[in-house]
């Protein structure tokens, strides 16, 4: 971060930049050179470089094809120096061509290549980190790395096919709840003031719009506000643990949506359980994983409970029979798995079941969704036109 001072030397005043960690770091070193500090403030940035910083985030995306490529050129016979030197030269993106910056000097210095990742948590899971670290031990490396870049690929794809889904709906929603919104608090009530000329009985449905149109009108700045105050709140509230299993636990429950969360999350459990268990990691460590990487609080506490159960001697297979989330198939593989000591081709084979069935619960979820909109679409503004033309109907036909 840079920043920029004033200070007194010799009755002379002198401006600079200087970049440091924060601003203790500037004072400290002004102190040292025996300058009297007038003024320190962190420089602005100009907005091309603001936007810059914005589009240069490190993606997902980013990480999966940096993964992909690292293990083509480990499996070459490249050394993993090599590898990063290669890729430094590749890669154009800012943000990404520091840290691999930052990880090749890690390495050079004789730092392992899972070390210099730790660095970088919020890029790379402990999953990610717990592979490496294994594939290091185990002279594998260039294997669970080609491994880690399938599970990547596979994870980016079915996101992929997550957004994808719920992209239309999600368009259409609010484009209806923006054009309502105009219609209710802009539109409408230039059309219904010219009811308050004639004598006549408003249809009930028109009393209700005129009456909604009204409070919107005159506050509609406040709607705006409260909605916004309501949606922090909201956020602020799932963020915090309890918030997030409340909101864990009901979305399971939702038709249609729980099954696509629930399938979401078994594909993610059993593929992480698999990978770990076949990169020789024991299965306690890659229970402690899993809880750690699980995105729904539920699945969370659960995983949970069994690494108690299994740490006092009980089987997998038991455990998780214990847990009515799991359905019977899972806890029958995983049983089987055990007895024949292939506990990790097992839940593999599963997790590619269950990302069978969370493409067609995506599906049935889609198709679900979609006419529920053009329904209530329907109905909203088949209640606008009942409203604004019966009374106009009314009005011909008391004039004739």
């Amino acid at each position: 971060m840079k920043f920029l001072y004033k200070v007194v030397d010799k009755n002379k005043v002198i401006r600079g930049k200087i970049e440091a960690e924060n601003k203790e770091k500037v004072i400290e070193y002004l102190k040292l050179k025996n300058l009297i500090i007038v003024e320190i403030e962190p420089q602005k940035r100009p907005l091309s470089q603001l936007s810059q910083s914005v589009f240069s985030k490190v993606s997902f995306t980013d990480i999966v094809d940096l993964t992909r490529q690292l293990a083509i050129m480990l499996n070459a016979g490249l050394t993993i120096m090599d590898c990063l030197d290669i890729i430094k030269k590749q890669v154009s993106k800012p943000a990404l061509l520091k840290i691999i910056h930052q990880i090749d000097e890690d390495v050079r210095a004789g730092n392992s290549l899972s070390s210099a990742l730790t660095k970088y948590r919020h890029l790379f899971s402990n999953l990610y980190i717990s592979l490496i670290k294994s594939g290091e031990a185990s002279g594998k490396l260039d294997q669970i790395l080609l491994r880690l870049a399938d599970t990547l690929e596979k994870q980016r794809e079915f996101r992929g096919k997550i957004k994808g889904a719920l992209i239309y709906p999600i368009i259409v929603i609010v484009a209806m709840l923006t054009v309502m919104f105009i219609m209710i608090t802009f539109v409408i009530p230039q059309l219904l003031n010219l009811y308050k000329d004639f004598n006549i009985v408003l249809p009930i449905t028109t009393q209700i719009l005129i009456l909604v149109s009204s409070f919107f009108q005159k506050f509609w700045l406040f709607v705006l506000g409260i909605t916004f105050v309501v949606f922090v709140l909201i956020k602020n509230y799932l963020k915090t643990k309890q918030g997030k299993k409340f909101f864990d636990a009901n979305i399971l429950k939702l038709p249609a949506v729980g099954k696509v969360v629930k399938m979401a999350a078994l594909v993610d459990t059993t593929r992480t359980f698999a990978i770990l268990i076949g990169s020789g990691v024991s299965i306690l460590d890659a229970l402690d994983i899993v809880i750690e990487t699980s995105s729904n609080a539920v699945y969370q506490e659960a995983f949970a409970k069994i690494y108690k159960k299994i740490e006092k001697g009980q089987s997998l297979g038991k455990a998780l029979d214990e847990e009515e989330i799991f359905p019977p198939i899972l806890v029958q593989m995983a049983t089987v798995g055990e007895q024949t000591g292939h506990l990790d081709e097992t839940l593999m084979r599963i997790s590619k079941y269950f990302e069978m069935e969370s493409e067609l619960a995506v599906k049935t979820m889609t198709t679900l969704i979609e006419p529920a909109i053009l329904l209530f679409l329907g109905l909203g503004v088949g209640f606008l036109v009942v409203s604004v033309i019966t009374p106009i109907y009314q009005l011909t036909s008391s004039f004739k």
